[in-house]
């Protein structure tokens, strides 16, 4: 009768209000945990926000892997799953539970001896038993994910017993992300290695939104390699188109973007992720999701603040370079201009000087001649039987002698001493 009464509660609520269902759901799902009673009802949607039904189980099977984080309570998960979830919608049921429940759990990860003893419980010889050991793996392995414990994921998903007991479900482009996960994160495995996992998975018909998730995850969380900027932010951005209310992946677009330096968009991107981002879920936790947004969008404004003080400082470096070329050429050419100036007036300083010579020659010429024309013109006046004709006669070729004698003198310094074309 409680179990005909809480369904009856869960069909009255379909209708109400986003609050209202809440808490009726959360009130099922309590009562059902308290009296040990697993959720009789069955799923016929995957719509975590409207399916009453969904949101309940949801509910109760949160407080069973927060009571008991082990894949035991994974393995009895998976079985209510297959019983109760309609199969249409039970990829995106069991995805979405194995990887959210381990996040919340992720405190308590299992040890390898713990997986051996509860192993033999869990995987049968018939179908349902790899079904089962699909989403205890995911579950285990979803808890290595969110500590990025890359390496023990790699060593997990490739020789764990539970994941080899998944049998063809290892081949599921959900299995193959998460080995595309830890290969991003790994040091020992290359990124080549890693990135055509991560092809694999993501061009696979079979993609969902969790793979997406996954594939992003591990780009950004990887281990820095040439291109990883561009290989986030192109995937992202195909995500965005795929999923445009979707604020992880509006977040990962950001963060491809802010690496590849387009910080306007990033900054555009990260807001459309704080815009999408409900107020609230019942695995991951809001405000932690908030927090590592905001933290994101003051990086990207912190970048774009940076990048233009680097264009301020370009430019007045560009500026100041300029001025100094500007003031080297104006003294290059004042510098030239002092070299002429200076070698003008050493050239006119020489040519005075020898200007100043070749008039001291001239003088000295004209002076010489004048004393021999007048001891000459003495001896002529004082000595012999000339007569006065014959001696004035005398004096005057004697002086027409020393004139020409002088004006040979002076026109020979000037023919020597003439300036001359240089050209």
């Amino acid at each position: 009768m409680a179990s005909v009464s809480h369904a009856a509660r869960l069909d009255q609520v379909s209708g109400a209000d986003s609050r209202e269902l809440d808490q009726v759901c959360e009130e099922v799902a309590a009562a059902l945990y308290a009296e040990g009673t697993e959720p009789p009802f069955r799923v016929g949607s995957a719509d975590f926000a409207a399916d009453p039904q969904l949101i309940c189980a949801d509910r109760y099977w949160r407080l069973r892997f927060l009571d008991r984080p082990s894949v035991r309570t994974a393995a009895a998960c998976s079985t209510w799953l297959v019983g109760h979830v309609a199969r249409d919608h039970r990829t995106e049921v069991l995805e979405k539970w194995s990887l959210g429940y381990a996040f919340i759990t992720k405190d308590s990860v299992e040890s390898g001896q713990e997986l051996s003893q509860a192993l033999e419980a869990i995987v049968g010889q018939d179908t349902p038993g790899a079904d089962t050991a699909y989403f205890t793996t995911l579950y285990q392995a979803g808890k290595h994910r969110a500590n990025f414990w890359f390496d023990e994921l790699h060593q997990f998903l490739d020789s764990s017993p539970l994941a080899l007991a998944a049998g063809s479900h290892r081949r599921s482009p959900l299995f193959t992300a998460l080995r595309s996960f830890a290969a991003f994160g790994s040091r020992v495995v290359t990124a080549d290695h890693a990135i055509s996992l991560l092809d694999e998975a993501w061009h696979s018909p079979d993609r969902t939104r969790h793979v997406v998730d996954i594939c992003l995850n591990g780009i950004q969380a990887a281990t820095p390699f040439d291109g990883a900027a561009a290989l986030l932010r192109d995937r992202a951005a195909e995500a965005v188109r795929d999923h445009p209310r979707d604020h992880i992946f509006h977040f990962r677009l950001a963060s491809g973007q802010h690496l590849a330096g387009q910080l306007d968009d990033a900054l555009a991107s990260i807001d459309a992720a704080l815009r999408h981002l409900p107020a609230q879920g019942s695995r991951g936790s809001h405000k932690l999701l908030q927090e590592q947004y905001l933290a994101r969008r003051d990086a990207i404004l912190h970048s774009r603040q940076r990048a233009r003080l680097d264009v301020e400082h370009e430019e007045r470096l560009r500026a100041q370079d300029e001025r100094h070329r500007i003031h080297w050429e104006q003294l290059q050419t004042e510098l030239r201009g002092r070299a002429d100036a200076q070698e003008r007036a050493h050239r006119e300083s020489q040519e005075q000087a020898r200007a100043n010579h070749v008039r001291s020659v001239e003088l000295v010429a004209v002076f010489t001649s004048a004393i021999a024309f007048a001891v000459g013109s003495l001896q002529v006046s004082l000595s012999g039987d000339f007569s006065l004709r014959d001696r004035l006669l005398l004096i005057g070729v004697w002086g027409v002698a020393h004139v020409v004698f002088a004006l040979l003198i002076v026109g020979g310094t000037w023919l020597i001493t003439r300036p001359r074309d240089r050209s």
